[in-house]
């Protein structure tokens, strides 16, 4: 009796999570593995859909006639056991399909456009080599497809006699160097120089290259004529006559190669981290779950926490998983690894290219690397046996997929911790109030390093009033002590951080006659000044057009830049300090690969005196010579209404003040506010975590807001208004009678940015303590939408949304 696959297959326009059985047709029935792809019938049309398979029985219980696989996508799986657990519990928990969760888990190299190769890379007989290979040591999946040759290519790779590989399109392949060895012994190239006339020098020169090397051994053709001046027809003319062979082999793309990284040793731990690695070493060595909230002051030694436990996780054969926020994987955090555990790190994040990126994939995936280094995506990396799991800066918003499926990364790595049945490590300066809570009610384990590692005080921060700047005259962005300040540093040869929470030139324009403000057409938002390109950008959909020079409503010439942006602020900078060096960071000084890494080096390099900024250089960052950090507008995100504004302003000029006096120069923070009482600038002031958790979560609990209520945001968007908010109304109808009198609904109301991208956004959020079946009525309502969505209706199930606009 045939085996019987369960799939999950991927119908774009009616997805669903209940697997589908299908007959494994006898060619494939000792070969077909879970976590591979295939191709499937679907429907009454039997219309071909890929799937992944997720499981194999002996036996079904369906009544009728299974339909059979029709054909593999893969010799191999592309996802192991685990993550296939983790897919099905990625959809429960996020609202969305299993069929998502896995191809967001794929590597990018199999989610984009590529062709499949099967290649020969052990000895195979002559008759098969030539009877399928036709003598090429290569051939594409799709002529294996139409030669009806998965059979024998499913019993080649059981033999690891082929292999298959992705070659991407648009050049992002393996990268391969051209390398000889010799094919003949030692004897037979001895009676070849023989038959040489004496003043063949080059062909001589290579036969003893030759002799002197290994039968297995490759080298560089390119080095050959370097290093000894053999040329490339030497190298043919001895390919021709049998001597040695010529050969692609493959290496990896190493986007590491231009830093020098001298190697280092473990530092010692001050009382504080040794408590803090013994009692993470401890849950190690017992291969035991636990997740640790590491709270340390900036500057406290987190990172060589991390550093020695991931050794000692090494020395045991295990793996380790470093997440990072994006913007802090700066080349110091990658030279800090890289320096301690060498070629067994891989990294992986955006400013990589594709082909960087799968090659370190590859790398994690052959086993050849086993501390992974990256942002949030990396929480999926294959390793294989992982006894380590860390989260830096745990509280960053952006391990939050803003996309289907909207995971968070802390979530996975604590159900892959628990998998493993290995520690977690949550770290940061200024945890979320929800691993804080965690912690409280010891669900985490917290563990606080409380003073620097150089055993400096933290810098002193003086807040500005910015109101009393205004009533001096002082209309600069530059308060009279922050000039003063910078002009001191200028003047000692020290550097200074300036942070500005806004990019571009200025946030709008608008006419001083008729109060006109410049709109984007397809958004509700005014569109941003930006004077390198000399044109209005929206941040929000992209569109782009000219400055204007009078006022499109009323005529006017009164047409006035209003807001400060980080390019109008350099501007204004360079002209108190003409002689002074500044590098601008932002989105648009960083679109560039490598621009970002360079930026940095360059400021390192003592090439620049100041560093301005958005939020990207508040984290992360560890220059000696930095005494001074200047935040030109503290107020920006706490105007914002969202629930947690206040605690991401906290942790944010926090994090920035971090970036002073981390090295034996004394520090100094200026910290510049149109609202200076606000508590929350007031204990990022004194450097005062724990007074700012106690009053934040007195208001939450007033408010019913995390921790305390746990948050579902329900969105649609359409191109029609009215069509947008009659259905939002249907779904929170509903969801409302599956509610208990404890749940909150707000809404459904517009969204704060009601129009983006010519759509009509609206939301509604419930808010609930236990709910015994609102989490099936989610996923009720995703599943009776799909109709809708095809006829261009968005939604969205969001579950603990970290953003509100």
């Amino acid at each position: 009796m045939p085996y019987i696959a369960e799939v999950i297959v991927d119908v774009p326009v009616l997805q669903t999570n209940r697997p589908f059985h299908y007959k494994i047709p006898r060619q494939f029935d000792e070969r077909l593995e879970s976590g591979m792809r295939v191709v499937v019938p679907f429907g009454k049309g039997s219309r071909l859909v890929q799937g992944f398979v997720t499981n194999i029985f002996k036996s079904s219980d369906f009544e009728g006639e299974l339909k059979e696989i029709d054909e593999l996508m893969d010799l191999a799986p592309v996802l192991n056991q685990e993550l296939i657990e983790l897919g099905a519990y990625m959809a429960k928990s996020t609202y969305s399909f299993q069929i998502s969760c896995y191809q967001t888990m794929l590597p990018a190299v199999l989610r984009a456009k590529y062709e499949k190769v099967v290649t020969v890379v052990d000895d195979i007989d002559e008759d098969t080599f030539f009877d399928l290979f036709k003598g090429k040591n290569t051939i594409t999946w799709e002529e294996v497809i139409e030669r009806d040759l998965v059979k024998q290519m499913l019993d080649l790779k059981a033999d690891e006699k082929v292999e298959v590989n992705y070659l991407v399109k648009d050049k992002r392949t393996k990268k391969t160097v051209k390398k000889i060895r010799p094919t003949i012994s030692f004897e037979q190239l001895e009676e070849a120089r023989e038959s040489l006339r004496k003043n063949a020098k080059k062909q001589i020169a290579l036969l003893n290259v030759l002799q002197s090397m290994d039968a297995t051994e490759w080298i560089d053709k390119k080095w050959l004529k370097e290093e000894y001046g053999i040329s490339l027809s030497s190298i043919k003319d001895a390919e021709d006559k049998q001597w040695l062979e010529i050969k692609d082999i493959e290496v990896y793309r190493d986007p590491f190669k231009d830093i020098t990284i001298d190697r280092s040793e473990h530092l010692q731990l001050n009382p504080d981290q040794q408590i803090a690695y013994d009692q993470i070493a401890t849950k190690i060595d017992d291969h035991e779950h636990q997740v640790f909230l590491l709270k340390g002051i900036t500057g406290s030694g987190k990172t060589e926490v991390y550093l020695q436990t991931i050794a000692r996780v090494m020395e045991k054969g295990l793996g380790a998983l470093m997440l990072v926020p994006e913007i802090a994987l700066t080349p110091q955090m990658v030279y800090r690894f890289k320096s301690r555990f060498g070629e067994k790190v891989a990294v992986l994040h955006s400013g990589l290219s594709e082909g960087e990126k799968y090659d370190e994939w590859r790398k994690i995936n052959n086993g050849e690397a086993s501390v992974v280094v990256g942002a949030r995506s990396s929480v999926f990396a294959p390793l294989k046996s992982i006894g380590l799991i860390i989260i830096d800066e745990e509280h960053e918003t952006s391990y939050k997929q803003e996309e289907n499926p909207r995971y968070h990364a802390r979530d996975i790595a604590i159900w892959r911790g628990a998998f493993h049945d290995c520690p977690v490590i949550l770290g940061s300066a200024t945890p979320s109030l929800e691993s804080s809570a965690r912690a409280s009610k010891q669900v985490y384990t917290l563990l606080e390093l409380n003073e620097r590692a150089n055993q400096k005080d933290l810098p002193d921060v003086t807040v500005v009033d910015m109101r009393e700047e205004a009533k001096k005259g002082n209309r600069s962005d530059f308060s009279l002590e922050l000039q003063a300040a910078i002009k001191d540093r200028l003047e000692k040869g020290e550097q200074s951080v300036l942070m500005l929470n806004r990019r571009g030139y200025s946030s709008f324009v608008m006419c001083r006659d008729c109060g006109f403000v410049l709109q984007c057409p397809n958004c509700d938002i005014s569109q941003t000044l930006h004077m390198d390109t000399k044109t209005m950008k929206c941040h929000y959909c992209g569109h782009e057009e000219g400055i204007p020079s009078i006022c499109p409503s009323c005529r006017s010439k009164s047409i006035r830049y209003f807001g400060t942006g980080t390019q109008k602020v350099q501007e204004e900078l360079q002209a108190l300090f003409p002689d002074a060096r500044i590098i601008r960071m932002d989105v648009d000084t960083t679109r560039r690969k490598g621009a970002h890494e360079r930026l940095l080096k360059d400021f390192g390099d003592k090439k620049a005196d100041i560093l301005l900024g958005t939020q990207m250089i508040a984290k992360g960052l560890d220059f000696p010579d930095v005494t001074l950090v200047g935040v030109i507008n503290a107020d920006t995100s706490l105007g914002l209404p969202d629930f947690r504004s206040s605690e991401r302003t906290f942790q944010l000029l926090t994090q920035v003040s971090g970036r002073a006096g981390r090295a034996e120069k004394t520090g100094k923070v200026y910290v510049q506010s149109f609202n200076p009482e606000h508590y929350a600038i007031q204990y990022a002031k004194r450097h005062d975590y724990d007074a700012f958790y106690k009053r934040e979560m007195h208001l939450r609990h007033l408010s019913d807001y995390s921790p305390y209520y746990f948050l579902v945001r329900i969105s649609v968007s359409h191109e029609n208004e009215m069509t947008a908010a009659k259905k939002i109304g249907e779904f929170v109808q509903f969801i409302r009678p599956a509610l208990s009198d404890k749940a909150i609904v707000l809404g459904p109301t517009p969204k704060s940015i009601a129009r983006t991208h010519n759509r009509y956004h609206f939301q509604a959020i419930i808010k609930y303590k236990q709910e015994a079946v609102l989490s099936e009525k989610l996923h009720e309502l995703l599943l009776n939408s799909q109709k809708d969505q095809a006829k261009g209706l968005f939604v969205s199930i969001d579950a603990q949304p970290m953003n509100f606009i």
